[in-house]
This record gives C-alpha cells, structure tokens and sequence, in this order.
C-alpha cells in the first residue's frame, strides 16, 4: 500500500480554499491515506464487508483467503468452482455469495475489465462497476478512493461523512447531498482528500482531532456556511 502522489498539493490546496478543513488538517497532521493494490481483492473484500461488524467481517475475510490458499488471493475462477456450500461453511450469507460469483462470472465473461477502469473518467468507472450485484454506488467510490487513487471523488451518502460535516461545520443538522456538493466545490479537484480529513475527526472520540474539534476552549470557532 502507498499514499496517492498528489498529497502534499492536494492538502495546500485545501488549507488555502477553506479555513475550517485548515482548521482540521492542522490537528490532524499529514494525509495518509493507504491506497489497497489488487481490484479483484478489494471488491471482494468491499462484498463481504457489507453490513458487518469489524471483528467478524475480518474474520470471515481472513478464512475466505485461507481456505483457498494462505499466501495467495483467489481467482475469479477459482471463486466459481467452489460449491456454494464450502463458502457458506466460512461464515458467508447465501446473498453474498451470489454477489461473489456474480462478480466473478463478471470478470470471467469479460463483461467487466478491470485492467480497463484506468482509462475511464470516475462516473464511467461507477457505471462499469456497479453492473455488478452488491456493487452499488458508494462501494464503487471507496473503490475509486482507496484502490484506484482517484482524487476527487464525493460520496455524499456516505454517514460518516455527513455526520463530520455537521460536526466540523456546526450545521446542527444532518446535510444534504445538495449541500455535501456545494461545499465540496470548494475542495476541487482534491475531494477525495477533504473526505479523509473529515472522517479522522470521527474516529476516536479521545484523539487529539476528536478532542481538538469539540473542545470549548477552542479559540477559533469552526462555523462556516456551507453555501
């Protein structure tokens, strides 16, 4: 894993742009979002940590990986070939395993070229991805984020996201999408890097960003309007 390239333009970018993401970036630090290599992993990966709590989505992930091989991530085929009821013994849902083998008959079919999406604009790169069932938007997005480095990207359904906003910003609601969008015209064409920095001050409660952010004694208040 590596962080994106674009890192140290896209944060003086963003400090210049908007002084309440500056506010931000300084308690956080420096930008170090890891980018995962291999797009067939990481889409599984995104498939079977659906709707799961951590411990147990690692869990089942981490026997997905050993039963086919310890030091080697299965192939498309190799998912198709293996009966559904030897999946369903590692802890998967009859639903995700038809996920699974969709996307695999997917990249069997050529339907879907993974090698392709370099070449494809980020919308482009959503629609090819989500012919896939399981694969809707917001998963084609944190795909974009952290597999293929894109550095714009918005997900404006993305919980996390909109409860840091309505932290950071002090809207004292929850934003909608239409407002995520306003906001983020300002972050162009690093918006990817504006969503990071939001959601570390959602992390840990007791982080110096957590702590930072909510604390009385702040001397510069954080309100900003979003339009």
């Amino acid at each position: 894993m590596n962080t994106p390239s674009y890192a140290d333009e896209a944060v003086a970018h963003l400090c210049n742009s908007d002084p309440v993401l500056r506010q931000v970036i300084q308690q956080i630090g420096p930008f170090r979002m890891m980018l995962r290599r291999g797009r067939f992993q990481v889409l599984v990966r995104a498939i079977l940590f659906q709707q799961l709590a951590g411990p147990a989505a690692h869990a089942i992930y981490k026997r997905f990986v050993s039963f086919f091989h310890p030091r080697a991530f299965p192939r498309p085929q190799d998912v198709l070939d293996t009966p559904d009821e030897h999946l369903r013994s590692l802890g998967l849902s009859r639903q995700k395993i038809t996920y699974l083998k969709d996307l695999a008959s997917h990249l069997v079919s050529g339907r879907l070229d993974l090698r392709r999406l370099s070449r494809l604009d980020d919308e482009a790169v959503i629609k090819e991805l989500t012919q896939v069932r399981g694969i809707g938007r917001w998963t084609a997005e944190m795909f974009l984020m952290f597999n293929m480095g894109r550095p714009d990207v918005l997900p404006v359904d993305d919980l996390g996201f909109r409860n840091a906003v309505a932290r950071v910003y002090r809207i004292g609601r929850m934003p909608k999408p239409a407002e995520l969008l306003t906001l983020g015209e300002r972050w162009r064409p690093y918006r990817t890097v504006a969503v990071w920095y939001l959601w570390q001050v959602l992390k840990e409660p007791t982080s110096k960003a957590g702590a930072g952010l909510s604390s009385k004694r702040n001397s510069k208040p954080l309100r900003q309007p979003l339009d």
